[in-house]
């Protein structure tokens, strides 16, 4: 670690615009870069992280103890921590992406028109890339990779909790970004704690094209407050399933089970659950008796608590709640329409469910509902960039510009349109 690491408020603006204006200078190289040779440097990152396993596990040793110190609760220091398995985990998610397909000058939908004229839509990157998290350090090496391969700089800004594990991983990338012959400063790693450095990164529209925060409501929230760039990005994980008249009962119980509880603590968790009232007498108790038996703590609604009497009443404040844990609100609907009336109203526009062996109002449903991902049959926890065959995620969008759902490769890039002619003029 170097000396700016120490950085003192004062020097902030200074070394974030000399981040800036490095990563701005490379972008021009990155967006040219080879694949094979974008593909090597994934790979020398990902034997460089194998051969410091030991350091890395040093390092990340000492944010342990820090953050033991400062008294992070168990699930953070989880999270937090790199084990052998999690640094293999990295080098291996590193040789996945290097297999992936190149997106960059990828020409889609060429065509002649009657002028004699080709017009297509070509794959470019966006330029250079500002990533904002919390916690893992896992992060830092997904949201590299996912950056180099699309030929974007990245200025990575990861949280104090894992500033030496951080430094640790982009000593790492800079060794193999060497060894491939791109840059060093195609990938920065923020090396002051200094939170006046997101302020900074925030406002350096003249340099960072696009904004990603990963991360907690809190941090999503200033970041798409403060922004001077555009920002992809969620607040929310309110994801609704809805068990329709038609639904069918081993593939309701299985998925509405699986949506709430195979993790609490994700985006794409369950945390409303709309049943048909045509349905709710048969399906809603033995539903009910798994999640209790799974820990889950139930609320419903009056027509619900009509089935399950011990369940606590749910407020109207309990629709609009991510709860993150294993709690769970149900409400019993009239029908589709009030199911698409209260997701629309309620849900954060991330992921929706519909369970149901009735094509046209499945069809309804995915026309209708208004989220990023729109499902049949399907548990939401399924929202996920490796689930969607993307390889890896930089995070899900619930924006209507540019990327919308899970942002894997494709979803880092824009598109330009290109022409090709023989002396064409327009008459």
């Amino acid at each position: 670690m170097n000396a700016n690491t120490s950085a003192s408020v004062s020097s902030v603006p200074a070394y974030m615009d000399a981040i800036g204006r490095r990563a701005r200078a490379v972008s021009r190289d990155l967006a040219r870069a080879e694949t094979g040779i974008k593909n090597r440097a994934l790979a020398a990152i990902a034997d460089a992280i194998e051969a410091a396993a030991p350091r890395l596990k040093a390092e990340n040793a000492r944010d342990l103890e820090a953050g033991c110190a400062r008294g992070l609760d168990a699930a953070l220091l989880d999270r937090l921590g790199l084990i052998d398995a999690r640094i293999a985990t990295m080098a291996e998610g590193l040789r996945q992406i290097a297999k992936l397909p190149d997106p960059v000058g990828a020409i889609e939908d060429l065509k002649y028109l009657p002028s004699g004229i080709q017009v297509g839509r070509m794959r470019v990157p966006l330029g250079v890339i500002g990533i904002i998290y919390e916690s893992r350090p896992n992060v830092t090496v997904d949201a590299a990779a996912l950056c180099l391969k699309s030929g974007n700089a990245a200025i990575l800004r990861g949280g104090s909790e894992a500033l030496f594990s951080n430094q640790a991983i982009a000593a790492c990338i800079r060794e193999g970004l060497v060894a491939a012959g791109l840059p060093e400063a195609a990938v920065q790693v923020i090396e002051t704690p200094d939170r006046a450095a997101v302020g900074e990164l925030l406002r350096m529209k003249d340099y960072v094209d696009v904004i990603v925060p990963r991360g907690g409501k809190g941090l999503i929230e200033r970041v798409s407050r403060e922004s001077l760039i555009p920002v992809i990005k969620h607040l929310d994980g309110v994801c609704h399933v809805y068990i329709d008249d038609s639904a069918d009962t081993e593939k309701t119980l299985n998925v509405a089970f699986n949506a709430k509880c195979q993790r609490y603590g994700t985006c794409n968790t369950m945390e409303t659950l709309l049943v048909s009232a045509a349905r709710a007498v048969d399906i809603l108790p033995p539903l009910a008796a798994r999640y209790t038996d799974e820990g889950v703590r139930l609320k419903g609604c009056e027509r619900t608590r009509a089935v399950l009497p011990d369940i606590e009443p749910a407020t109207e404040a309990d629709w609009d709640i991510e709860y993150l844990a294993p709690i769970l609100s149900i409400k019993v609907v009239d029908g589709l329409d009030e199911a698409i009336e209260h997701i629309n109203v309620h849900g954060s526009h991330h992921t929706d469910s519909i369970l149901t062996e009735d094509y046209s109002r499945a069809r309804r449903f995915l026309r209708e509902v208004d989220s990023s991902s729109v499902m049949v049959n399907a548990s939401t926890r399924l929202a996920d960039g490796f689930e969607y065959g993307l390889g890896a995620e930089i995070g899900i969008s619930t924006d209507k510009l540019h990327a919308r759902g899970p942002v894997g490769l494709e979803g880092l890039t824009s598109q330009k349109y290109v022409v090709l002619g023989d002396g064409q003029v327009r008459q």
